[in-house]
């Protein structure tokens, strides 16, 4: 199967399997045993669409793949019986609220981060175990506990299939947001290296759930800034790295390889969520990529915006990772001394931080104390696993 054919079927399992999902979870009101049905679905999708084709109505032949099992699996079940005996061919079509529900479910607070993100994949992008397990570079049995820890709880807990209340959605919505965010980190740098294949998947899966969100939600301004910050890291894909996999730093990037059309489009997402009047971690993170994507050339970045931007996102959600990125445009903008100043400040919170060591090594680099910036390049190597980082600090190092 070809690489294009892949990302088809790809696409149209994510595409598909959330609806359906909704569809079973608002027929059998029982979320366990529609993930179970989904995945035996997706799962039976995955076997034959690569040798058949994409049927011409993959909702149909998913629905039916599902209902077929169900009834296998449930007729020792009287609870289910009626109800799946009812479900035929067409299902009632989910309103749009019931794959945000779904997603809200996954994403529910009292389940831990990875079971979070687990059954999110699962459910709303159609992932089997064994991809989840692929792309995060764990065993298969690990994502399987996960999943089924993740289920226990729901039923357990009685955690409701319903968007939260109006006072509960700010923070269940920042959950949400945090998840899918999480899920791109991973897609767009692994922290342990892996298939490329992965977590290209990985990243569009990110992305589909945060359009799906922004489709739903079209008037959340944090939800249009992530969705704008995942497009404008993917527009770079192509630039990002050479053909044997070594990293392409943003200085030396061939900005001709950039999808300028993603750019564009994620601009326009943030002016939309801009005029809500209501900033955010996201739009502002949107905002700074932007900043970077606009500018013809490295020489042409407008630092001094850019340092504006770090600032206020320092004021609005702070954190030791945030003055770390503050202090490299504070770099462009006065200077390596000061900036070195600002990056030693942060030596308690971050010093098991590789890219605090990295940032400390171009700093010194920058100031002529060559031997020191050998030594924190060799301490940030020694704090990766990514092997396309390690790659470049070992280059680093030997220029030094």
């Amino acid at each position: 199967m070809s690489t294009a054919a892949e990302a088809e079927l790809a696409r149209v399992v994510r595409e598909h399997a959330g609806r359906l999902a909704a569809s079973l979870v608002s027929l059998i009101g029982d979320f366990s045993a529609a993930e179970d049905l989904v995945a035996d679905a997706v799962e039976a999708a995955l076997e034959h669409w690569p040798v058949e084709g994409i049927p011409a109505n993959p909702d149909g032949w998913l629905y039916t793949v599902a209902r077929r099992r169900g009834l296998d699996v449930l007729r020792r079940n009287a609870r289910y019986r009626d109800k799946l005996a009812l479900a035929a061919w067409p299902p009632r079509q989910p309103e749009p609220d019931d794959r945000l529900r779904l997603i809200f479910t996954c994403c529910h607070p009292a389940l831990p981060r990875t079971a979070q993100i687990a059954l999110t994949l699962r459910v709303v992008c159609g992932l089997t175990t064994a991809q989840i397990a692929k792309a995060f570079l764990i065993p298969e049995t690990t994502v399987a506990q996960r999943i089924t820890r993740a289920k226990r709880k729901i039923a357990d807990a009685g955690i409701p299939y319903r968007i939260p209340d109006a006072d509960e959605l700010g923070g269940r919505l920042a959950e949400v947001l945090t998840v899918v965010y999480l899920l791109f980190n991973e897609a767009y740098l692994p922290t342990g290296g892996g298939d490329d294949a992965a977590s290209a998947h990985l990243a569009e899966d990110a992305e589909f759930l945060a359009a799906m969100l922004a489709g739903l939600m079209p008037t959340e301004p944090e939800v249009l800034g992530l969705l704008a910050l995942i497009r404008l890291h993917r527009a770079r894909t192509a630039a990002r790295f050479t053909d044997d996999g070594e990293i392409v730093q943003l200085p030396d990037q061939d900005r001709t390889l950039w999808n300028h059309g993603a750019i564009a489009d994620a601009t326009r997402l943030i002016a939309k969520a801009a005029s809500v009047k209501k900033p955010g971690p996201y739009q502002l993170q949107a905002a700074i990529v932007a900043v970077h994507a606009e500018a013809p050339r490295w020489q042409d970045t407008d630092w001094e915006q850019i340092l504006v931007l770090y600032t206020m996102l320092d004021g609005l959600a702070p954190s030791p990772v945030t003055k770390l990125h503050r202090a490299v445009a504070l770099r462009y903008v006065t200077g390596p001394q000061q900036a070195l100043a600002e990056v030693d400040a942060l030596a308690n919170s971050l010093g098991g931080y590789h890219l605090w060591h990295a940032t400390r090594a171009e700093l010194l680099r920058d100031l002529g104390r060559s031997n020191g910036a050998r030594q924190a390049d060799a301490r940030a190597l020694a704090l990766t696993a990514n092997p396309a980082e390690q790659s470049l600090l070992r280059q680093r190092i030997s220029w030094a």
